[in-house]
């Protein structure tokens, strides 16, 4: 999400300096982060909100390298993928009950650590498994009952919708538990808290409740992206008839894929307000139907806290010292 930071010179000019905050839900929290700053702000079960504040400088903008089109997107997804799980670590210790970092002996630390380490392979082993093994065996296995399968076009085009198929059923399942559906919900809080700065509006629960859980910047569109890309990609690589030759090259495009498609949601990003691309953005916004709930004001709160205390720490103390671009 773009926006100016505007601040007033002594010379009476305004200088206006391009920064974005996005967010996630967490488990009875959300975290947001802005250019310098990461927060996290999580309700225990005594309702009241615990945050956590922490320094931020994405790897992109220390490497001048890693900050390339194309190679951005990989490199910022891993590491969202690093402090989202990290935020969840946090979140759930303080519903757990057990916020004083300080107080755990190193090796309690260690522990934490290769746990969180270990979380996160088998979270990425899981998805490849569900969504690129299972999809692809199951295309190769049709290709050998149904001989026009073996057609490049419509083999990619079935593989892909089953991929696609599998992911929402997954999303739709995990939907169905309580604790999820209150992820989902913080989900939509999120949105709602980051439309209403958009608008430039005080950041209070009457002006988050009334805006859209639908955001056209959600990661959720991210991955339906990435989704359509491969399916064209793949398209253009010659079959191989061996599975698992197939199954490799198309894990060595991944980061080809995730970096094509993070450039096409920021070009979108940009271009929001033309008709064929607020057209193309439908399909991510209809998908968060299912990963967003509607909030109630508590949540709202605690969203609304997490945004205000990164906006804080990053000098924007009102919406008067922000001049909006959207």
């Amino acid at each position: 999400m773009k926006y100016h930071k505007t601040i007033k010179m002594n010379n009476k000019k305004e200088l206006k300096i391009d920064f974005a905050v996005g967010g996630q839900a967490v488990i009875e929290g959300v975290m947001m982060r802005s250019p310098a700053f990461i927060t996290v702000s999580v309700r225990n079960e005594q309702g009241e909100i615990k945050s956590k504040d922490n320094p931020f400088k994405s790897v992109t903008k220390r490497i001048k390298f890693l900050g390339l089109p194309f190679v951005r997107g990989v490199v910022g997804l891993v590491e969202m993928m690093i402090v989202g799980m990290k935020a969840l670590n946090f979140s759930a210790n303080v519903f757990a009950g057990e916020t004083d970092d300080e107080n755990k002996t190193k090796k309690q630390k260690i522990a934490e650590g290769i746990l969180l380490g270990s979380s996160f392979i088998f979270a990425i082993a899981l998805s490849l498994f569900l969504f690129k093994f299972v999809p692809l065996w199951i295309t190769e296995f049709l290709s050998t009952l149904y001989t026009p399968i073996k057609n490049s076009f419509l083999y990619n085009l079935i593989d892909g919708v089953l991929k696609t198929s599998f992911f929402i059923l997954y999303i739709v399942i995990i939907s169905l538990m309580p604790s999820i559906k209150r992820v989902f919900e913080y989900h939509g809080a999120e949105h709602k808290s980051i439309f209403a700065y958009e608008k430039g509006l005080p950041l209070i629960v009457e002006n988050a409740k009334i805006q859209s859980r639908y955001h056209p910047r959600c990661g959720t569109s991210f991955i339906l992206i990435v989704f359509m890309i491969s399916i064209l990609m793949y398209t253009l690589l010659p079959r191989n008839p061996d599975f698992m030759t197939s199954f490799t090259q198309r894990l060595i495009l991944l980061p080809l894929i995730a970096g094509v498609s993070y450039e096409f949601l920021k070009w979108t990003a940009k271009h929001i307000d033309n008709k064929w691309v607020s057209w193309a953005t439908k399909p991510g916004l209809m998908f968060q139907r299912l990963t967003t709930r509607e909030p109630d004001d508590k949540q709202l709160e605690v969203a609304l806290h997490a945004l205000n205390s990164a906006l804080e720490l990053e000098g924007i103390k009102s919406k008067n010292e922000v001049d909006l671009v959207v």
